[in-house]
C-alpha cells in the first residue's frame, strides 16, 4: 500500500496495486488540518487502508506542527484508539 498526499484534490490516497483504495479529505488552514471525511473503496475493505491513511497524515500534521480537528467520525475513533495522537487534537 502506498499513502500519498493530493494536495490538488485536497486529500490523501492510498493506493494497492496502482488502484486507488481509499482517501481521507482535508482542509487546512493557519496552523490547522481538519479531516472532514474518509473513504475507503469496498473491495479493498478490511486490509488497513483507512488506518494508513489516518496514521501517515497525522504524522504529517505531527512533523508540521499543525493541529488536528477530527470531525470525521473514523479519525476521531482512530484517535482515541491510538492516545499517542490526542495531543494533535485541537482543543
Amino acid at each position: 500500500m502506498q499513502v500519498t498526499k493530493n494536495e490538488q484534490a485536497g486529500r490523501y490516497e492510498a493506493h494497492i496495486d496502482g488502484e486507488l483504495a481509499g482517501f481521507a479529505e482535508y482542509e487546512r488552514s493557519e496552523g490547522v488540518v481538519e479531516f472532514p471525511h474518509t473513504v475507503t473503496e469496498p473491495e479493498f475493505g478490511g486490509r488497513g487502508v483507512a488506518s494508513a491513511l489516518a496514521r501517515t497524515s497525522l504524522d504529517e500534521a505531527r512533523a508540521e506542527g499543525l493541529q488536528v480537528i477530527p470531525s470525521c467520525s473514523f479519525y476521531a475513533g482512530w484517535i482515541s484508539k491510538h492516545p499517542e495522537y490526542a495531543d494533535l487534537v485541537r482543543s
